[in-house]
C-alpha cells in the first residue's frame, strides 16, 4: 500500500456524500472566522473613534498676558478637538452632568477644561504664582478598558500642542527681552561713553585747578617773603625812629646850655656849619627813605590783597578794610605828625645847614634866639618819640600781616594738595569709566539680538526642543494589518485543530495492512495537509483581495502560510495520532500556551521567564516574526531558517505519527472500548 493510496482513501471517505463534503468545506471556512472575521471587525478602529460620544466641558474664563494680549486657550482646544473629529464630541455645560453621562454609559469618557486653564498657562509670567494648567479627564472602565488608554494617548496630545504653543509664545517674550536688554545694555555703554568724556573733561579741569593751585601756592610764598621783608623793613624803621628820638633827646639836653655856650658856637660856626651840612645830607636821605617806604608799603598791601582774592581767600570788601586800616594807621595823628616834624626837622636843618654858613657871623642872634631853638628840638625830640611809637606800631601790624600770609600760604599748600587729589582721581575716574563702556559693549555683544524671524525659530526650538525622526524600516498600514500576522497563524492552528474532530489521524485498516509504518504515518498525514493547504490559500486571498492587507511580498507569504500549515498538520495529527483523544487536549493546551508566549500583541520578551522557553521551542511564535516580515516588508534573510525550522517541526510531527502507528498495530481492549472518546 504506497502513501498516496492511504491519503486517496482516506480523503475519498471523507468525500463520499454530500454531508462529508460540506463538512470538508467547513472546515476549510473554519480558518476564516478567527483571521478573516476578526480582522475584518478590527481592520482600523481608530479611524471609527467620530462614532464614540464624549463629553467636553469648557469653563476657562480666559486671561491676559503679560504682553497684554488676551488668551483663551480652554475655547482654542475645545475648538480643535470639535474640529479634528476624532471623537463625537458633545459640549456639556457642567462638570456634574459630564460625570453622570459617563457614569451611566451616555458618554464613553469626559474631558473637562477648567475655569483658571488660560491663567494657569499665563503664571509663569509671574514668578510667584506660577501654576501648572489642568485637563481634567473622567474615564470609567465599565464603558471599556481600551478606550482609557487611548484617551490618555489623547490628552497627551492635547497638552503637548498646547504646551508647544504657549511655549512659543512664552519663548518669544523672553528673546524680545534679550533684545530689550541688549539695546538698553548699548545705551549704557553710549552712556558710560558719555560719563568717560565727561569726566575727562573733569581730569582736565582738576589738572588746570591743581596748576592754579600751585601758582596761587607760589603766590603766596612769594607773598610770604614779601611780608618778611616790609616786616623786617618796619623793624628797621622803628629801630632808626627810636635812634633818630634818642639823638633828639640827648640834642635837647646838650641845647640846654645853648645861650650860654653861643660864643663858643660862633667860635666853632664854621665846623657846626661843616657838621650841619653832613647831618642835612643825612636827615634828607631818611626823609626819602620814609617816603620811598611809605608809597612801597601800601603798593605791597595792594598788591597783597589782589593775590587773596585772586587765590579765594577774601573778598574784595575785605580786601578794601585791609587797605583802609593800613591808611587809617599810616594817617594817624602821630605818624603824620611825625611826618611832619621830620619834613620840619629836615627843613629847619636845611636852613641850619644852609645858614651855619652864617651862624659864626649870627652868633649874637643866635644866642637871642636859642631859648626858641631849645624849645623846637624838644618839640622834635617829642615828635621823634611818637615817630618811633608808630614805628613800633607798623612793624607790629606786618607781623600780623606776616601771619596772615603764612597762613595763606598753608591754606594754599592744602589746596593744591587737594587739586592734586582730586586731578589723580577725576583720571581714574576716567580710566575706569573708559574700561567700564567697554566691558559694557563687550557685554552688549555677548546679549542676544535675535530679529523676528531668528526669535520664532528659536522660540519654536526651545518650545519643542526635542523632535523625533521616525524612520520605520518596516510598517503596517493599519490596525488590522499589525495583528494579522498573529490571527493568520493563530487561524491556521485552530483550523488543522479543527480537523482532527472530523478526520481520522490513522486508519484502522491503514493498520491492519503490512504497510511500513512511516508509510501509514505519511499517508495519515497527507489529508490534514491537503485540507490545511486549502484553509491557508483561501484564508491569504480572503485577507489580500478582501480585506486590503497589500503585503510587500505576497507569493512568499502564500508559501510561507503552506509551510506553516505543513508543520502545524504534522505536529497536530502526529500529536492525536499518538495521544487518541488526551492529544486534542494537548493540542489545546499548546495553542494556549503559544497564543501568550509567540509575541502576537505585545512583545514576548515581556511575558514572564517560564513562557520564554515556550516562546523558544514552539512554531507559532516563529511563525508569526516571518509573518510580519513578509507583509511589512522587512529583512528576509531570517525567513529561511524559519522555513528549515519548520521542516524540522514537520518531520517531528511524521516521527510522532510513526511512533504511534507502531504503537496501535498491537490492539488492546483499550483499543476497542477507549475509556474516552471525543
Amino acid at each position: 500500500m504506497t502513501v498516496l493510496r492511504l491519503a486517496r482513501s482516506e480523503l475519498k471517505r471523507m468525500t463520499g456524500g454530500l454531508l462529508p463534503k460540506l463538512t470538508i468545506l467547513a472546515l476549510t471556512m473554519v480558518p476564516l472566522l478567527y483571521g478573516a472575521v476578526y480582522l475584518y471587525a478590527n481592520w482600523d478602529p481608530y479611524g471609527n473613534l467620530d462614532k464614540i460620544d464624549a463629553a467636553l466641558v469648557v469653563q476657562d474664563a480666559g486671561a491676559t498676558s503679560s504682553d497684554g494680549t488676551e488668551l483663551q486657550a480652554g475655547r482654542k482646544v475645545a475648538d480643535s478637538l470639535v474640529e479634528g473629529h476624532v471623537f463625537n464630541w458633545q459640549q456639556v455645560a457642567t462638570a456634574e452632568e459630564a460625570d453622570a453621562g459617563v457614569q451611566s454609559g451616555k458618554y464613553a469618557f469626559a474631558l473637562k477644561i477648567p475655569r483658571e486653564f488660560s491663567a494657569n498657562l499665563v503664571s509663569p509670567g509671574s514668578f510667584d504664582a506660577a501654576n501648572q494648567a489642568m485637563l481634567n479627564v473622567t474615564t470609567n472602565d465599565a464603558n471599556n478598558y481600551l478606550l482609557s488608554t487611548i484617551v490618555d494617548k489623547l490628552t497627551t496630545a492635547v497638552h503637548s500642542t498646547v504646551a508647544k504653543e504657549v511655549g512659543v509664545e512664552t519663548a518669544n517674550q523672553l528673546l524680545t527681552g534679550f533684545g530689550t536688554i541688549h539695546a538698553q545694555v548699548v545705551k549704557a555703554a553710549d552712556g558710560a561713553d558719555t560719563l568717560a568724556d565727561g569726566v575727562g573733561k573733569l581730569s582736565t579741569g582738576a589738572t588746570s585747578l591743581h596748576d592754579g593751585t600751585g601758582q596761587l601756592r607760589s603766590g603766596a610764598g612769594e607773598l610770604v617773603a614779601g611780608q618778611t621783608k616790609l616786616r623786617d623793613g618796619a623793624n628797621q624803621l622803628n629801630t632808626g625812629a627810636g635812634q633818630l628820638s634818642a639823638g633828639l633827646t640827648e640834642l635837647r639836653n646838650k641845647t640846654a646850655t645853648l645861650p650860654a655856650d653861643s660864643q663858643n658856637l660862633a667860635d666853632g660856626a664854621a665846623q657846626v656849619a661843616a657838621g650841619n651840612a653832613e647831618l642835612n645830607a643825612k636827615v634828607q636821605d631818611v626823609v626819602g627813605q620814609l617816603e620811598a617806604f611809605d608809597a612801597g608799603a601800601r603798593d605791597r598791601v595792594i598788591a597783597a590783597n589782589a593775590r587773596l582774592m585772586e587765590a579765594g581767600v577774601i573778598d574784595q570788601e575785605q580786601a578794601d578794610q585791609i587797605l583802609a586800616d593800613y591808611d587809617a594807621t599810616a594817617s594817624s595823628a602821630p605818624i603824620t605828625d611825625a611826618k611832619a616834624k621830620i619834613a620840619a626837622d629836615a627843613a629847619k636843618i636845611q636852613q641850619l645847614s644852609d645858614g651855619s654858613a652864617a651862624v659864626s657871623a649870627g652868633a649874637a642872634k643866635l644866642a637871642g634866639a636859642t631859648p626858641a631853638l631849645t624849645g623846637a628840638i624838644g618839640q622834635a625830640s617829642d615828635g621823634a618819640g611818637q615817630l618811633s611809637s608808630g614805628a613800633a606800631t607798623l612793624a607790629a601790624g606786618q607781623q600780623t600781616a606776616l601771619d596772615g600770609a603764612a597762613a595763606l600760604a598753608g591754606g594754599a599748600a592744602k589746596l593744591d594738595d587737594g587739586a592734586a587729589q582730586l586731578d589723580a582721581g577725576a583720571a581714574n575716574a576716567a580710566d575706569g569709566s573708559r574700561t567700564l563702556a567697554s566691558e559694557l559693549v563687550k557685554g552688549a555683544g555677548k546679549i542676544p539680538n535675535p530679529n523676528d524671524t531668528q526669535k520664532n525659530d528659536v522660540s519654536e526650538v526651545i518650545a519643542d526642543p526635542v523632535a523625533v525622526s521616525n524612520v520605520s524600516q518596516a510598517k503596517a498600514g493599519s490596525y488590522g494589518a499589525g495583528l494579522a500576522p498573529f490571527f493568520l497563524t493563530l487561524a491556521l492552528w485552530i483550523g488543522v485543530f479543527m480537523l482532527v474532530q472530523a478526520m481520522r489521524p490513522i486508519t484502522q485498516r491503514a493498520l491492519a495492512s503490512n504497510a511500513p509504518s512511516w508509510k501509514i504515518a505519511v499517508g495519515g498525514w497527507l489529508p490534514f495537509f491537503a485540507v490545511s493547504v486549502l484553509q491557508a490559500s483561501i484564508l491569504t486571498l480572503v485577507v489580500n483581495l478582501g480585506l486590503g492587507l497589500n503585503p510587500a511580498h505576497p507569493v512568499l507569504m502564500w508559501l510561507f502560510m503552506l509551510a506553516a500549515a505543513m508543520a502545524f498538520s504534522a505536529i497536530i495529527q502526529g500529536i492525536v495520532a499518538l495521544l487518541g483523544t488526551p492529544g486534542k487536549f494537548v493540542v489545546l493546551i499548546l495553542l494556549v500556551l503559544q497564543l501568550v508566549s509567540s509575541g502576537g500583541t505585545f512583545p514576548w520578551q515581556t511575558t514572564p521567564e517560564p513562557l520564554h522557553v515556550v516562546h523558544q521551542i514552539m512554531p507559532m511564535g516563529y511563525v508569526v516574526n516571518g509573518m510580519r516580515h513578509l507583509v511589512y516588508g522587512g529583512d528576509l534573510s531570517m525567513i529561511w531558517p524559519t522555513v528549515l525550522g519548520l521542516l524540522g517541526y514537520t518531520l517531528l510531527g511524521a516521527a510522532l505519527s510513526t511512533l504511534a502507528v507502531r504503537k496501535h498495530k498491537y490492539w488492546t481492549l483499550k483499543t476497542l472500548k477507549p475509556e474516552i472518546a471525543v
